[in-house]
C-alpha cells in the first residue's frame, strides 16, 4: 500500500509498505479516505519532535482521519464492512486509574495515531484501529466534515473544561483550526462575547464570519489595550491556541481577577513562563487541555444537526502525491490556509 513517510527534517517520501492485518478480535481494518494536516504533524515535519517525543525515521504521521471499513474482527459488533467512519486517534486502555476516572485522554497506557513511540499515523492507504475508535458517519457527515471532528472535539472539550458562565466575555488567541473550533464550541454552548487574535488575514476574515465579536492582528494592533477598551473589567476565560510566549503573556494581561487561562496551543519550546506577580495577584486559574475526552460523538451530532458548520475551515485539498506541498503550505501559513486535507 502507499504510505507517506517522514524520512528526515522537512523530508517526505511516498513509498510502498505492507498492508496491516487484523490481529485482535476487536480490530477494524480501515481504508483511509481523507486525512487532515494538523499543526502537530507539522511540528514533527519541521523539527522531528514535540517536547520529549522524538521521531525515529522512517515514520508515518497523521491522526485526523475518515475511513471506510473493509474488514472486522470476530468480536466487532458496532461497525460492519462498508461503513464510513470517523477515526478517533486516541487508543485508551480502559483499565488504568485515569480511564476509571473517565480521563481517557490522560490514560497511563494511551497510544495515539501518528505519535512517535506509540502508533504509526494514518497517512497511508490502510490502518487498523480498535472498534471503539470508529464512529459511524454514514448519512450524517462527509469525509471532510468527519476529519474536522478531530480539532472540533478539542475545542468542545476545552469549552467544557472552562465551564463558561452565561454571557461570559472570552478571548481566543489564534484563529487556526483549534482556535476556530473553540469559537464554534463556545458559541454553540451559550451566548458569549468572543474576542479573537490572528496574524493571517484570511483567518481573521473567517473568525469574523464565524461569530467573533472582534478580531485583531497583533502585528499592527495593541491587542491587550484594544480588547480591554471594549471589556474594561477584563476577560473571564482566555483560550490560548497559538502556543507562543507572546500569547501566554497577552492572556494573563487580558484576564480579570479570578479568570481562567486554558492552555491549548503546543509550544515549540520546552518551557514557557509566567510573571508570577501578575497571575498570583489576579488568582488566575491555569488549565491545560490535553487533546479531547469523550467529545467526539457530540461533535458528530452537532454537525449533523446543523448546529455547527465546519465547512468554512476546509480551504485546501491535495492528492496523496502532493503531501509535501500541503505540509509546506501549512507550515508557512501560505495562501490563507486554515485546514488542508489529503484525499486518497
Amino acid at each position: 500500500m502507499k504510505a507517506v513517510v517522514l524520512t528526515g527534517i522537512r523530508q517526505i517520501k511516498l513509498t510502498d509498505i505492507p498492508e496491516p492485518t487484523i490481529e485482535k478480535d476487536t480490530d477494524v481494518l480501515l481504508k483511509v479516505e481523507m486525512v487532515g494536516v494538523c499543526g502537530s504533524d507539522v511540528h514533527y515535519y519541521e523539527t522531528g519532535r514535540i517536547g520529549s517525543q522524538l521521531v525515529e525515521y522512517p515514520f508515518i504521521v497523521g491522526h485526523e482521519c475518515a475511513a471506510t471499513v473493509t474488514a472486522v474482527g470476530r468480536a466487532v459488533t458496532n461497525v460492519k464492512i462498508g461503513d464510513h467512519v470517523f477515526v478517533e486517534p486516541a487508543i485508551a486502555c480502559h483499565h488504568c486509574d485515569q480511564c476509571n476516572q473517565a480521563r481517557q485522554n490522560t490514560c497511563r497506557n494511551l497510544k495515539f495515531l501518528g505519535c512517535p513511540g506509540q502508533v504509526q499515523g494514518c497517512l497511508c492507504e490502510y490502518i487498523t484501529m480498535p472498534e471503539d475508535c470508529c464512529f459511524l458517519i454514514d448519512g450524517k457527515l462527509t469525509h471532510a466534515q468527519a476529519v474536522l471532528c478531530e480539532p472540533l472535539a478539542i475545542g468542545l472539550y476545552a469549552v467544557r473544561q472552562a465551564r463558561l458562565p452565561e454571557n461570559a466575555a472570552i478571548a481566543i488567541l489564534g484563529a487556526g483550526p483549534i482556535g476556530l473550533s473553540c469559537l464554534l464550541a463556545a458559541t454553540a454552548a451559550n451566548n458569549n462575547t468572543c474576542y479573537m487574535t490572528e496574524k493571517v488575514t484570511e483567518r481573521i476574515v473567517a473568525a469574523r464570519k464565524a461569530g467573533a465579536a472582534w478580531v485583531g492582528n497583533p502585528n499592527n494592533q495593541q491587542i491587550v489595550k484594544e480588547i480591554l477598551r471594549l471589556q474594561p473589567l477584563g476577560i473571564d476565560v482566555v483560550f490560548e491556541c497559538a502556543g507562543q510566549q507572546e500569547t501566554i503573556d497577552q492572556a494573563v494581561d487580558l484576564l480579570k481577577p479570578g479568570g481562567k487561562l486554558m492552555v491549548i496551543g503546543i509550544p515549540r519550546t520546552e518551557r514557557i513562563s509566567f510573571i508570577i506577580d501578575r497571575i498570583r495577584r489576579k488568582e488566575i486559574t491555569i488549565i491545560n487541555v490535553r487533546r479531547q475526552n469523550k467529545s467526539t460523538q457530540a461533535c458528530i451530532d452537532l454537525i449533523a444537526a446543523g448546529k455547527i458548520s465546519v465547512d468554512f475551515m476546509i480551504t485546501h485539498t491535495f492528492e496523496i502525491e502532493q503531501t509535501k506541498q500541503a505540509f509546506d503550505m501549512v507550515a508557512q501559513y501560505r495562501d490563507g490556509v486554515i485546514k488542508a486535507l489529503i484525499q486518497f
